[in-house]
């Protein structure tokens, strides 16, 4: 049995694990990033780190055949280069070299959403599935395009930024500095700026109550709570809601008519209450229907996970030369 180091780096943890060929975590665990330190200090903590996990697991180091890293922000990943990382404040940083010089494996890169997604591909909701897309609802929507068992990256590893799509043309400011992206309507971020909006027009809503009277105790849950309590306003938020993230996804089923797509964040734990309508409105706005190509919608299984299975899969995937 060979096995495989998967590096989940974030701007406030490292987390790390050795994954088995099929998948199987033997250890993990994670170290603070100690963000605004020199990068050669993070990678050799990185480094220090997998080291001591690899001897946790009651393994030797020729028994761990390489590692995979998914990173946040641009990732040039054919030349292991973290090219910008508003996360972590790095511009141009070559860490697979660096891990390799002081792990002594190939040491293998992409975006932390693509590694996410292969994670859910090789091991989680998506395993049954050759092509699917991932899709993150958090802060922003990010997310990640399985064609064939392999990751779609695009020019220079810089695609794939599906929360960038223009689902409103004209519609709500994005980060990104347009207008109208599937982010500024489909996030978790946008469901709580619906949610407040919705419940400074209507001072009688259950939604106040819930919430304590302070709009900065909203969360993604608090309008489903409200509209499993009967209460008109939060059914009206998670109606529009839905059909905002129904937009965004027709769209991407559209373009690359996936096996599947996978939700994952903190609003897919609604579970069957989020995906069911969702399934509903993805199969009427499809084009051509989904009788000849059906697609399924389900949620992701992996939670925290996802990005350290991918990032050992991206490592098997890329030792052996088939992504």
């Amino acid at each position: 049995m060979s096995y495989y180091i998967g590096i989940d780096l974030g701007g406030t943890f490292v987390k790390c694990g050795i994954v088995d060929e099929q998948g199987k975590i033997l250890i993990k665990d994670k170290i603070p990033t100690g963000n605004g330190r020199p990068y050669t200090e993070i990678a050799a903590d990185m480094a220090e780190f997998a080291k001591q996990l690899i001897s946790r697991a009651g393994l030797k180091k020729e028994d761990v055949k390489a590692a995979g890293i998914g990173a946040p922000g641009t990732v040039d990943s054919k030349n292991g280069v973290i090219v910008y990382s508003n996360n972590i404040r790095w511009e141009n940083v070559p860490l697979c070299r660096e891990i390799e010089k002081r792990l002594g494996l190939p040491t293998y890169i992409t975006n932390d959403a693509n590694a996410a997604a292969l994670g859910e591909n090789f091991c989680g909701a998506g395993k049954d599935y050759q092509s699917m897309v991932f899709i993150t609802l958090g802060t922003g929507v990010g997310g990640g395009i399985i064609i064939d068992g392999k990751i779609f990256e695009g020019n220079r590893s810089a695609g794939a930024e599906i929360g960038h799509e223009v689902i409103r043309m004209g519609g709500e400011k994005c980060t990104c500095g347009r207008r109208g992206c599937f982010e500024a309507y489909a996030s978790a971020t946008a469901l709580v700026n619906q949610t407040k909006r919705a419940m400074q027009k209507d001072k009688d809503s259950l939604l106040w109550k819930l919430c304590a009277n302070d709009l900065e105790k909203v969360d993604g849950k608090t309008v489903f709570d409200a509209k499993d309590a009967g209460d008109k306003t939060a059914e009206r938020v998670v109606r529009n809601y839905i059909r905002y993230l129904a937009e965004g996804v027709t769209n991407l089923v559209n373009v690359f008519r996936p096996e599947a797509i996978v939700l994952g964040g903190g609003v897919c734990a609604q579970g069957e209450k989020l995906i069911r309508p969702l399934k509903r409105k993805v199969n009427s706005l499809a084009y051509g229907g989904v009788k000849y190509a059906p697609v399924q919608i389900v949620t992701a299984s992996l939670s925290n996970d996802a990005g350290l299975c991918g990032a050992a899969r991206l490592a098997v995937l890329r030792k052996y030369k088939a992504v």
